[in-house]
């Protein structure tokens, strides 16, 4: 199995891209950053804050939201505690639609994936700050590339001439980082070289893979693992043929214009969330590394290296 390459380089050149990258991803007109920490300031005009009666939660795009609703549940019942307001769960069907909900105003709190989180930050004032991690620090998830036993694709090389299952334009392993890697490292060029299908979510190319509906796709092992963990599917279905560098996961936040004293309470409910027994962390913790508290990030920092993976492939957020 390859590793790394590509994308080793990328992450060697994190410094260059926290330096570079505000250009090409530049926040949407409607917002300022003051601070230079590349996330939308909160309003100054006190009539531009929200303090909604209920809090609108959405986790990144998954194949069975109800699923997730129930994951979820002791968490949202605990910001409701904290904040004192009501929390709602709001399943979304794609990256897309939870974009434009929080840009719309009709998202508060949210989960936005790897490779949407820059998109969220720029065009709807996303304001992340925590991201699950391990209890020893670990964090992130692995873009990986699978195929099936059978299928004649053993190495990414053997990609050339078939089609390859993404997730959505928008995602950092199910798009940008894989289509990055196969152009630069491999030569291919998406819709030159083969064929890409856009599955819209991880779990759909994943089955889809499995039950030899695409001969590759292109994943987040994180994804992956927990399938793998809930019987889903059988590792004897899948051949792993690339594995990347750790890139960042799910980044948590609120929208930028909630009331600075709403915005204070939603960071403590996850800062102060109680892990052990929770419905949460029975299903995080057979990621690798496991999920198991909220630990704080900076976008700044830590998405350094998704900013690079969009820069490489000439990606601009203008927001519609």
């Amino acid at each position: 199995m390859r590793q790394h390459g590509f994308l080793a380089r990328l992450g060697a050149g994190i410094v260059a891209a926290t330096l570079s990258a505000g250009s090409a991803l530049a926040l949407d007109a409607r917002f300022t950053d003051a601070n230079g920490d590349l996330i939308a300031d909160a309003p100054t005009d006190t009539k531009q804050l929200v303090d909604p009666p209920v809090l609108i939660f959405a986790y990144t795009p998954v194949e069975d939201p109800a699923v997730y609703a129930k994951v979820w549940d002791g968490f949202l019942q605990h910001l409701a505690r904290t904040t004192g307001k009501r929390v709602q769960f709001f399943p979304v069907q794609s990256n897309a639609a939870q974009i434009e909900a929080m840009r719309a105003g009709r998202l508060h709190v949210a989960g936005f994936n790897t490779g949407a989180t820059p998109l969220a930050v720029s065009c709807s004032g996303f304001v992340p700050f925590t991201m699950m991690a391990a209890n020893s620090g670990a964090y992130g998830y692995q873009m990986e590339i699978i195929s099936h036993p059978g299928s004649g694709i053993d190495k990414p090389d053997d990609i050339k001439g078939k089609k390859m299952a993404f997730t959505a334009e928008t995602s950092n392993s199910g798009y940008k980082a894989p289509a990055a890697l196969l152009r630069e490292e491999f030569k291919l060029e998406v819709g030159k070289d083969y064929q890409a299908v856009f599955s819209g979510k991880h779990d759909n190319s994943i089955l889809g893979v499995a039950n030899k509906d695409y001969p590759a796709a292109a994943i987040a092992s994180t994804v992956l693992n927990r399938m793998l963990a809930r019987n889903v599917i059988k590792r004897e279905q899948l051949v792993s043929i690339y594995k990347s560098k750790p890139f960042p996961t799910t980044a948590y936040g609120h929208a930028h214009n909630l009331k600075p004293e709403l915005a204070a309470k939603v960071r403590d409910a996850f800062a102060t969330f109680q892990w052990e027994g929770s419905a949460l962390l029975n299903e995080f913790k057979n990621s690798d590394p496991p999920g198991q508290k909220f630990m704080p990030i900076t976008y700044r920092e830590n998405w350094a290296v998704v900013r690079q993976v969009d820069e490489a492939l000439g990606v601009k957020y203008a927001c519609k």
